[in-house]
C-alpha cells in the first residue's frame, strides 16, 4: 500500500467526518440482516462498523445489548455490569442505547461519574477487583463501547466476561447469532427504557473509575522509582478516554507528567493522517504520532495511547517511536528479571505474528513462550490464573501481572505499558530503545514489515481457510522451510490463516477481524534484500490462493 502524500499532516477541514450526518445515520439507517456487511459480527475485538455504512447503528446496539442481557441471565450473572465508552462520536449514542436496554432488563450498570469516559483496561481492572471479593451471587462483567484506534466515523462494542477480558469465540458467536435473530425479527423481544425511565430505574450506579484504578497502580508498576528518578514524561492522550487519568496519577505519585494535548473532539481534527491518508488514532504509527514525535527531545519518555487506551506508543528521547515488537521484547526481558515474586514457570505470551526477537529473548531467559493467534482473548485465562506473566500483541497491546504475581487486567493496558517504559529508564538508567539496541547485538537485528491489502468478505473467508496443503514449496526466500502452521503452537487454536517459517525469516497471512483487509506479516533476520524476497514469495502464494 503506497504512502499517502499527506500522511503525517493534519486533515483538511473538508475531509473531516460530518458529525451531524453520522449521528443521523446511527438513528435512521436500518441494517439489512440478509446483507453480511450489515449483520452483527464479532471480530478479534468486538463488533465494529460505521453508521454511514449501516454496520454500526442503533438497531445493532439494541440487539447486541439484549443478547448480552439474555446471556447474563442464562449464566446467572446478577452483579453490576461495568460499562465504559471512549471518545468516538458513535460511542456516546451507543452508550445511551446500551443503558436503555440493560436497565430495561433489570441489569445494574456502573458508569463513570458525571458521564465521563472509561478506558478498556480500567473496565477489566474494575471487573477483576470486584469479583475478587464478591460471592457467586454478585459476580460482574462488562461492556466497552469503542472501535479502538479506528477512524472517527467508526463505532464498536465488546463484551468482557467474569474474568475481565474479551469474551471467547463461543460466547461472541452466541451473542452475534442471537442479535442477528433479533434484527431479523424487527427487534421483537428487545426491552428498552428511554433515558428518563432508565435514570429513574435506580439501576444506574455512578462509580469513581479514576480513583479506583489509579490508587492500585503501585501494585503493578514501580511508581516510586519513576518519581524518585524524576523521569520527565510527555503524554499525548490523542483525544482518548484516558485523558482525565494522567493528572490525578501525577498528583498521587509525584510524577513529572506533561499533557501535550488536551483536546477531545469527535472529528479528531488534531490527529495527523495515517499512512493511507485517513485519520486513525494508531499510536504505533509514526504518521499518526507526528504531534508527539516533534516533541520527543523535550522529555525522557513520551507516550501516546489510542482512544480506549488498550494500546501504547513509546517515544524515546533522541530516537523516536519504538517499533511495537521491539518494546514487547524489552518489556519481557526487563519484567522477567525485575519481578522476583513472579513464578518462574509462568509463561510469556506473544501472538503468532509478533517478532521472532521475542522467541530469542524468551529462550535466552530460559523461560517458556506461549505463541497464540491474533486476539487478546487468547491470554485471558493465563493472565487470570497467573500461569501467564505477560501477554503481548504486535499491534502495540499488552498486559502483565501485578508485582506479587496475581492478575492485574486480562485486557490490554496502555497505561501500565507506558508507565513501564518510564520504570525501565528509572531503574536501569537506560531507556527501552537503548535496551533494544543491546538486545540486537546478542540476538541479531530483525527487519519486520506488515502489508495491508483491501479484501472482500469472500477473499477474507478464503484466506481464513488456508491450509498446510496450500504450501507446496520446500524453500522460502532461499532457505529451507522448517514449519508451516495453521494452528498456534501455544494453544493449538486456529490461526485463521497461515504462517511459514525458516531459520532466519517467516511470513504470515491472515484476514483482519475488524477491517476489510487482509494482512501479510514478514520478518527477516538477514537483510532488506531477504525481506523483499520474503514479500515477493508471500504475495505470490496469497495471489495463487485467491485466484483459484
Amino acid at each position: 500500500m503506497a504512502i499517502h502524500p499527506q500522511a503525517g499532516q493534519l486533515a483538511s477541514h473538508q475531509s473531516l467526518v460530518n458529525i451531524p450526518e453520522l449521528m443521523t445515520a446511527y438513528f435512521i439507517n436500518k441494517p439489512d440482516v440478509a446483507n453480511p456487511t450489515e449483520q452483527v459480527s464479532f471480530g478479534t475485538s468486538g463488533h465494529r462498523g460505521s453508521a454511514l455504512k449501516t454496520s454500526f447503528n442503533e438497531q445493532h446496539i439494541l440487539a447486541i445489548c439484549q443478547a448480552i442481557a439474555e446471556y447474563r441471565k442464562a449464566q446467572n450473572i446478577v452483579g453490576p455490569l461495568y460499562l465504559g465508552k471512549d471518545t468516538h462520536a458513535l460511542s456516546e449514542a451507543a452508550y445511551q442505547t446500551a443503558l436503555g436496554v440493560l436497565t430495561a432488563n433489570g441489569v445494574r450498570v456502573r458508569v463513570q461519574e458525571s458521564g465521563g469516559f472509561t478506558p478498556t483496561p480500567v473496565i477489566s481492572h474494575a471487573i477483576l477487583t470486584h469479583n475478587a471479593s464478591a460471592d457467586t451471587s454478585d459476580l460482574s462483567d462488562g461492556i466497552v463501547i469503542t472501535p479502538s484506534h479506528n477512524p472517527p466515523e467508526d463505532g464498536g462494542i465488546k463484551y468482557n466476561t467474569l474474568q475481565g477480558g474479551p469474551a471467547d469465540k463461543d460466547i461472541t458467536d452466541w451473542v452475534a447469532k442471537r442479535a442477528n435473530e433479533l434484527l431479523a425479527n424487527d427487534l421483537s423481544g428487545v426491552l428498552y427504557l428511554n433515558q428518563k425511565e432508565a435514570a429513574a430505574s435506580g439501576l444506574i450506579e455512578p462509580f469513581d473509575y479514576i480513583t479506583h484504578y489509579i490508587d492500585d497502580l503501585d501494585n503493578v508498576v514501580d511508581m516510586q522509582a519513576i518519581a524518585d528518578a524524576g523521569i520527565r514524561i510527555g503524554v499525548d492522550p490523542m483525544g482518548g478516554s484516558g485523558i482525565h487519568f494522567w493528572e490525578p496519577m501525577a498528583k498521587k505519585y509525584g510524577l513529572n507528567i506533561t499533557l501535550v494535548n488536551r483536546d477531545v473532539d469527535p472529528t479528531f481534527r488534531f490527529m495527523p493522517l495515517d499512512k493511507d491518508g485517513r485519520i486513525r488514532m494508531d499510536c504505533s504509527s509514526p504518521y499518526s504520532m507526528q504531534n508527539l514525535l516533534k516533541l520527543k527531545d523535550d522529555f525522557d519518555i513520551a507516550v501516546g495511547n489510542d482512544p480506549d487506551y488498550d494500546r501504547h506508543g513509546i517515544v524515546c528521547a533522541g530516537f523516536g517511536l519504538m517499533n511495537p515488537n521491539a518494546f514487547l521484547a524489552v518489556a519481557i526481558e526487563y519484567l522477567a528479571s525485575h519481578r522476583p515474586h513472579w513464578p518462574k514457570t509462568a509463561q510469556l505470551g506473544k501472538t503468532l505474528v509478533s517478532s521472532g526477537m521475542i522467541d530469542r529473548v524468551v529462550e535466552g531467559l530460559g523461560r517458556t513462550l506461549c505463541e497464540v493467534p491474533v486476539g487478546f482473548k487468547w491470554y485471558v485465562e493465563g493472565l487470570y490464573s497467573g500461569s501467564m506473566a505477560f501477554g503481548g500483541e504486535e499491534s502495540a497491546g499488552a498486559s502483565f501481572l501485578r508485582k506479587d504475581g496475581s492478575v492485574w487486567t486480562t485486557d490490554k493496558d496502555g497505561f501500565i505499558m507506558a508507565l513501564l517504559a518510564a520504570e525501565i529508564l528509572a531503574v536501569t538508567g537506560k531507556d527501552p530503545q537503548q535496551h533494544y539496541d543491546a538486545m540486537t547485538e546478542r540476538y541479531g537485528t530483525p527487519l519486520y514489515k506488515r502489508i495491508d491489502v483491501v479484501a472482500t468478505l469472500e477473499q477474507k473467508a478464503i484466506l481464513a481457510a488456508l491450509d498446510v496443503k496450500n504450501v507446496t514449496q520446500t524453500t522460502l526466500a532461499g532457505e529451507k522451510i522448517v514449519s508451516v502452521l495453521t494452528h498456534a503452537p501455544g494453544n493449538n487454536a486456529a490461526i485463521g490463516g497461515l504462517k511459514v517459517s525458516t531459520e532466519n525469516g517467516w511470513f504470515a497471512a491472515r484476514p483482519s477481524g475488524t477491517e476489510n483487509v487482509y494482512k501479510i506479516y514478514l520478518e527477516s533476520f538477514v537483510s532488506e534484500a531477504h525481506l523483499a524476497k520474503l514479500e515477493e514469495e508471500a504475495k505470490a502464494l496469497v495471489d495463487s490462493v485467491l485466484s483459484v
